[in-house]
């Protein structure tokens, strides 16, 4: 593609974030300036510091500022930018903000008003997929009444179903149901969700396919008629309706069901009149069979994965597109080369039922980027060290995506930059989505939108501790505190006398089980020894690590490892391929003496109710005095743009109510107290 020629001189990015930042980075590429729009909450991120010049557009919330199309289309007058690319979310599926361009005479750099009007309402977009010969999953096709109707309507399809918003995407306003209860349940909660994200309650139901695959094919169209295909990303693993893992192509494909698949999404597309980067997601079963489920009129978060694997910029072959140039490639101009796997990155605590997780990043230090013909390491994000995590938006804050010829050693750079991926002054999900790559299943390419719930279901605490992955820690922590041991040999003004002497006899202690691994240290210099484990195990350790750094960086008998690391009082806290263990490194006296101490005993909060996350309580649903049954809602608190309910885990009886409607609380604030009824 040329470069040399923007089509455009500037555009403005209706948007924040790791794709406003990525959006900048390729029209900076191709010569045209952009700007970018911000909120209060935004004042000092990334994008605003990447963009040639920014504009403010309002308070923190969204629908004060990044939804608010007055706002962004005076920006782009003030500024003379003659395009608006609105990347993902907020207003990218709006087309009354298509329109509003138009009348402006400023370019939507995006498909026209009709397409996204058209597939962005679920019903609507289910008929027309019908139509064109696509073939769609069992359902209602139309608008539900209210609760009573829907539980009617799911009886009348079966058991399970899933209700959807009409104008839903990104998880949101959705909600599966096994029976009448949860559909009523399921139908109020996805109205309010659709509600308060799209300003649309319309929901529909169809028949939830189980041990289903997520299977989506990405189409290009542009203004002259032609419509190609790019091969299908997979993105079955999914929490509550939102993707964390997706790769390019998909393992469960073949050649046929590839082309089928293909030439439906081009048939659709054709059908809408369709002209710009789109989505067409289809529901696959284990068979191969295929159902559509809707069309996404925008660039995807899991873009990446398909530019890696086709070799193309997505972004740029939109603003071309919009500018009214013809596709650059045919259909049989497109090559599949490789494997593409990508990973979000969330401010969440995996271990606290992926509650979102705000406050400032005290350090973020994502693994180096890189590209060769071996393997490509991509980091896409809008954040830096220093930088707050808001609860205002999506909690996602970066994508970590990865390529190699094929996909198990994709899969392995991918766990490979996890292992050196730091982040501290927020939880965030990089542990589980090691475990996730670490998982045989995963690795087997066995599976399914159910993969999360199946292979965690009771949640996520880490990863199993394989003794390849604990011989690892090991041996890294034996080499950081050796090296910590060479440096205080040199310290100046020590006592005269006798060197200090460091035995070479150590105990690797694991404090969550307080067992110790003995373990002999020959010194061949300060960044090469030699730890012996008992008679017949020995490991070569090199490391270029320096105290203070987050991650240890070395090679175990010839392997890199890398191993992020948290300092506690003699030792470390170490994790590898998604398992952390508390690690103090003692001589065998200190050990002993290790074993003797108590255990201390963590507070009993049993008759409390302690908010799990930063957020806004919604509703309170239950009263002084109460008796409350297990199972049964407490209060709704809102964070990051979901609503989570909270429920009583026993039979209980509220004694007090610490909250108000309306009211912010923080993490381990203290809810409600209850009594245990005789």
């Amino acid at each position: 593609m040329d470069v040399r020629t923007p089509p455009f001189r500037k555009i403005l990015i209706a948007n924040r974030g790791e794709i406003a930042c990525r959006i900048m980075r390729t029209a900076r590429r191709m010569g045209i300036a952009t700007v970018a729009v911000y909120s209060d909450a935004d004042r000092r991120a990334l994008h605003v510091e990447m963009a040639d010049e920014a504009v403010h557009i309002g308070p923190s919330p969204a629908a004060e500022s990044y939804l608010r199309i007055d706002r962004i289309i005076e920006a782009a007058r003030k500024t003379g930018a003659e395009a608006i690319h609105p990347g993902f979310g907020f207003l990218s599926e709006n087309p009354a903000f298509v329109e509003a361009c138009e009348a402006a005479g400023i370019v939507f750099i995006g498909p026209n008003a009709h397409a996204i009007a058209l597939m962005g309402d679920k019903i609507r977009s289910k008929q027309c997929a019908r139509e064109a010969g696509v073939s769609i999953v069992p359902g209602h096709v139309g608008e539900i009444a209210d609760a009573g109707a829907a539980v009617r309507i799911a009886e009348e399809i079966g058991y399970p179903v899933m209700i959807k918003a009409s104008a839903g995407g990104g998880g949101k306003g959705m909600r599966i149901a096994h029976n009448a209860t949860e559909v009523r349940e399921g139908f109020v909660a996805a109205r309010s969700e659709a509600r308060a994200s799209f300003g649309d309650e319309r929901v529909f139901i169809e028949k939830f396919i189980e041990n289903p695959r997520h299977v989506e094919i990405q189409v290009l169209a542009d203004r002259h008629g032609n419509i190609i295909h790019l091969g299908e990303r997979e993105c079955s693993i999914q929490r509550r309706n939102q993707k964390v893992v997706e790769e390019a192509p998909s393992p469960l494909l073949d050649a046929e069901t590839r082309q089928a698949m293909g030439e439906q999404a081009v048939r659709l597309a054709r059908a809408v009149g369709y002209d710009s980067a789109g989505t067409v997601e289809f529901v696959a079963g284990q068979d191969r069979r295929f159902y559509f489920l809707e069309m996404n009129t925008r660039l995807q978060v899991e873009h990446p994965v398909t530019e890696l694997v086709t070799g193309l910029d997505l972004v740029e072959l939109m603003i071309r597109i919009a500018a009214g140039e013809p596709l650059p490639l045919r259909q049989e101009d497109v090559r599949l080369n490789g494997w593409a796997v990508e990973t979000r990155v969330y401010a969440e605590n995996p271990e606290r039922g992926f509650l979102p997780s705000t406050g400032r990043l005290r350090r973020f230090r994502p693994p180096a980027e890189m590209a060769s013909a071996a393997r490509v390491v991509r980091l896409d994000t809008g954040v830096r060290e220093g930088d707050e995590i808001s609860m205002f938006y999506d909690p996602m804050i970066a994508k970590l995506v990865t390529w190699a010829p094929d996909r198990k050693t994709a899969i392995e750079a991918q766990a490979d930059a996890l292992d050196a991926f730091f982040i501290d002054g927020i939880r965030s999900n990089v542990a589980f989505l090691s475990a996730i790559m670490e998982s045989p299943r995963f690795r087997e390419g066995r599976l399914s939108t159910n993969f999360i719930a199946e292979e965690f279901p009771e949640g996520f605490a880490g990863a199993p501790a394989r003794q390849d992955v604990l011989d690892v820690l090991v041996a890294a922590a034996a080499a950081m505190d050796h090296l910590e041991n060479c440096r205080r040999r040199r310290i100046s003004g020590q006592l005269a006398g006798e060197k200090v002497a460091f035995s070479a006899d150590r105990v690797v202690w694991f404090e969550e089980t307080r067992e110790g691994v003995p373990v002999h240290v020959e010194h061949e210099s300060d960044r090469l020894i030699r730890v012996r484990c008992g008679e017949s195990c020995e490991r070569v350790v090199e490391q270029d690590w320096r105290p203070g750094e987050p991650v240890w960086r070395g090679r175990i008998n010839g392997r890199t490892v890398h191993v992020q690391v948290r300092r506690i009082l003699n030792g470390y806290r170490l994790t590898h391929r998604g398992v952390t263990r508390a690690m103090r490194v003692y001589t065998p006296r200190e050990a002993a003496l290790a074993a003797l101490m108590p255990v201390r005993e963590a507070p009993d909060t049993s008759r409390q109710l302690l908010c799990p996350m930063p957020g806004r309580v919604l509703s309170i649903a239950v009263k002084d005095g109460q008796m409350v049954k297990a199972g049964e809602p407490l209060c709704v608190v809102e964070a990051m743009k979901m609503e989570n309910i909270l429920r009583a885990e026993r039979d209980v009886i509220v004694t007090a109510i610490r909250i108000e409607e309306g009211e912010s609380v923080s993490v381990d604030q203290v809810l409600m107290e209850f009594d245990l009824p005789s």
